[in-house]
């Protein structure tokens, strides 16, 4: 039954390629085409969540051998990346829940969607998702699951940015995308090191080989992975991306910031847990990250007025909580918790419109009196503890001051300094200027000025453009019928001369000698 497992990516990644195509070639559009994208998102979705499930029952029934291999992706040298994915344990089980939320999310969408411009590109990247988070969860090594981690943040751009007419849409999603980098960039590391440390990029060697690590190279190597999981699970002090990520349709917001992708970072932590293990201040940083991550949550959570944000910063106080299980060794209740929580955070996306509909002409609730009275408090919670600002303060201003630096730079001195020979190419060419002499329009003057260009790169294009100007006036235009034709059986004889001596024997031995030389 492991080879199953190939097949819970591969359908849904196929419903994307289809819908894809047949969008952008026009065969999937409009109104009409909406029951086809549909039944090809949703019956992809459909078969990989019972194969899921059967591969869930043969796990616990025992029939599972644990991993599957479909042979080496890339060699190179020490390095075998093969593309192999898990069978057994929380991974299956976590595969069988999420194709369980996709299957609910996208159902759900197929009426929500309704009429939407957006309908066919929507299922597009629902279902290029799908096959993102399978592949993330179950792919055997580090390779397989940056490769489902980083598509999984590209389909968070492209629904978070849906209404990309809107620029605030826009510029949020732009904003989540540039900060999920940073985890990325963390991720990356931790492949490289773990590769350098323990030789090899797959899970199960690392966890098994993670106790030969020293305590410095654990606490290096988990750093790096504990970075990445606070970045995607939205941990201090990465939290506020989160809340920019409403700009997306209802179900988006549901299957990926409440019910699937926003755990991905916590299940990370789970799937090395014998490697965190070696590193207990790692451990403890993720207990504080996750407990300081609660707190800052609650207390903001308390002074929003609207569903959806009331419910984003719940979400990222309870990711708080199972970082704090992780790091306290908790191992099981995190993992209880991260299963329980998606499907309550699910269902409680999917139903906020139909809440919104039901508490239209209901007053909002106040404010608890301890908050409310305490004025420093509720500015900090209003503000969101000013996080955007310092991330401005710290990162975007230096360094869009620094862009803007290279750039005045680049114009004042690197352009001045190479210059360009601009009034080369705008110039009347030769064969013009013979055309013109011809018909007797003399329409330049004698001068032999072809062009003229500033500093170093300008005067070097210069003089360039004034010999073949000179060499085509003279030797190609005047000299056809007269001399020219003499000058080239010369030029051509020299030519012939020189390759025969070149070819003797003795030069190409000399020739061969100083290139092994050189070589050597």
């Amino acid at each position: 039954m492991d080879a199953v497992v190939i097949l819970l990516p591969l359908l849904p990644l196929l419903a994307a390629a289809v819908i894809g195509i047949g969008h952008v070639s026009g065969a999937l559009s409009g109104e009409a085409s909406e029951n086809t994208t549909a039944d090809i998102a949703g019956g992809a979705v459909i078969m990989s969540c019972l194969l899921a499930l059967i591969l869930l029952v043969a796990d616990l029934m025992g029939k599972n051998i644990g991993s599957f291999s479909l042979g080496q992706w890339l060699g190179s040298d020490t390095l075998n990346i093969r593309l192999n994915f898990i069978s057994t344990g929380f991974s299956v089980r976590l595969s069988a829940l999420f194709a369980l939320l996709l299957f609910v999310v996208m159902h759900f969408s197929i009426r929500y969607m309704h009429k939407e411009a957006g309908f066919h590109r929507f299922f597009f990247v629902l279902s290029l998702f799908a096959a993102a988070m399978q592949l993330l969860v179950l792919s055997g090594n580090a390779v397989g699951m940056f490769i489902g981690w980083e598509l999984a943040g590209l389909c968070s751009y492209l629904l978070i940015a849906y209404t990309y007419q809107r620029p605030l849409a826009a510029a949020n999603a732009t904003r989540v995308f540039v900060t999920n980098r940073i985890g990325d960039a963390a991720f990356i590391l931790g492949i490289g090191l773990s590769y350098a440390w323990l030789g090899s990029v797959d899970w199960k060697v690392i966890n098994a080989a993670s106790a030969q690590l020293t305590p410095g190279q654990a606490v290096v190597v988990t750093l790096c992975f504990a970075v990445a999981a606070f970045v995607k699970s939205a941990q201090l002090p990465f939290t506020p991306w989160l809340a920019r990520t409403m700009e997306g349709p209802t179900p988006s917001s549901a299957v990926f910031y409440g019910a699937v992708m926003v755990h991905a970072g916590v299940y990370l932590v789970i799937l090395l847990q014998p490697l965190f293990e070696q590193a207990p201040l790692i451990m403890a940083l993720l207990a504080i990250t996750g407990l300081l991550t609660a707190a800052y949550s609650f207390v903001v959570g308390l002074s929003q007025t609207d569903v959806k944000s009331s419910l984003i910063f719940a979400t990222s106080g309870q990711l708080g909580l199972m970082f704090l299980a992780c790091g306290l060794g908790f191992w099981q209740l995190a993992s209880w918790h991260l299963c329980a929580h998606a499907v309550v955070r699910g269902y409680q996306f999917l139903s906020a419109p139909s809440l919104l509909h039901q508490v239209h002409d209901n007053p909002i609730k106040p404010l608890a009196p301890a908050l409310a009275n305490w004025r420093v408090g509720y500015v900090a919670s209003i503000q969101r503890f000013w996080l955007d600002q310092l991330a401005d303060w710290a990162l975007v201003k230096p360094i869009r001051g620094l862009a803007h630096d290279l750039s005045y730079f680049d114009d004042h001195i690197i352009d001045g300094l190479m210059g360009g020979g601009a009034p080369a190419l705008s110039a009347i060419s030769s064969l013009a200027q013979l055309e013109e002499q011809m018909i007797g329009a003399h329409l330049d003057n004698d001068s032999d000025d072809f062009a003229q260009g500033s500093g170093l790169a300008g005067k070097l294009t210069e003089w360039t453009a004034t010999i073949l100007h000179w060499f085509e006036h003279y030797f190609v235009l005047q000299g056809v019928g007269k001399n020219a034709l003499g000058y080239g059986r010369w030029l051509g004889h020299i030519a012939n001369t020189f390759e025969r001596s070149v070819l003797r024997p003795r030069y190409l031995v000399l020739f061969v000698g100083i290139t092994l030389l050189v070589a050597f």
